[in-house]
């Protein structure tokens, strides 16, 4: 079927199997966005109002106006701007490292970090936790950004890649007189632009959906990400302003996801396809 949808040769089946599919998966996404566009006093007796107008744009004007939103949209932009701007240089740096340098337990070390990739983040969060409140970094935006730094899935990833670029660029940049950061800044890193788009994707994503360590790290609801923020609001429905408030809430979080899927869906697509490296 895949190779058929490629190719444009779709039977009608498949074309009527694609239109359900996706007809599934936006339902949510419009059910929300209907939601969001009602007064919430029409939704208090049954939320099928949506399904009729008329229709308001009062809970978005709220939410620039009377909430913390546009804060929490500033903090998760912060924080998942600054992950992919961490993670992409130190995992292209390691990468470069375990790829074309040789050191004492390169090997070892570069198993411990693929030993990183199966320790779940629940595991150490207790002495995280202690460190960063020994370092009173709690409540910041470095103590929302520096665990996220720590990427072994990124390392793993930008190794890979450049393992695969050959070896006689390298030494042709060195017969020139280029030093190794020379060779790493001018030669090796504008070759790992796909992989280095993909991980950023990936990364930002990560970062702006993350929910664990930003709840336990941001105490101040004006440290508090979408996600946490969000949540806090679902938690506290009776002191919420209304089902269509929560929900322009939710749909203005979702933008900027949109926005970053629109701009690199070609990365999106060949990373889940196994083609970036």
């Amino acid at each position: 079927m895949a190779a058929d949808f490629r190719r444009g040769r779709l039977t009608p089946l498949g074309w009527a199997a694609l239109v359900i599919g996706a007809a599934l998966m936006l339902a949510p996404l419009t059910w929300a966005v209907l939601l969001s566009l009602k007064d919430n006093a029409a939704l208090v007796g049954h939320s099928e109002a949506a399904l009729h107008g008329p229709y308001t744009l009062d809970n978005y004007v709220a939410i620039f106006g009377n909430s913390l939103t546009t804060r929490w949209l500033l903090n998760s932009t912060i924080v998942a701007l600054g992950q992919t701007a961490g993670v992409l240089i130190l995992a292209s740096l390691a990468g470069y490292g375990f790829a074309r340098l040789d050191f004492p337990f390169r090997r070892t070390l570069f198993v411990i970090v693929l030993i990183g990739l199966a320790v779940p983040s629940q595991a150490v969060i207790l002495p995280q936790h202690e460190l960063f409140a020994w370092l009173h970094l709690h409540n910041s935006y470095p103590g929302l950004i520096l665990p996220g730094l720590i990427a072994p899935f990124g390392v793993f990833f930008m190794t890979t890649y450049m393992r695969g670029i050959p070896r006689e660029l390298d030494e042709a940049a060195m017969l020139d007189g280029a030093s190794r950061w020379t060779t790493f800044w001018k030669v090796i890193l504008p070759l790992t632009v796909p992989a280095q788009s993909t991980l950023a994707v990936f990364t930002f994503l990560g970062a702006w959906n993350d929910y664990w360590w930003p709840l336990i790290s941001a105490t101040r609801s004006d440290m508090y990400t979408l996600t946490v923020g969000l949540a806090a609001a679902q938690m506290n429905y009776a002191q919420t302003s209304g089902l269509g408030y929560l929900m322009a809430q939710a749909v203005f979080a979702s933008i900027p996801i949109f926005i970053v899927y629109i701009i690199f869906q070609k990365q999106i697509v060949r990373a889940m396809a196994g083609t970036a490296v």
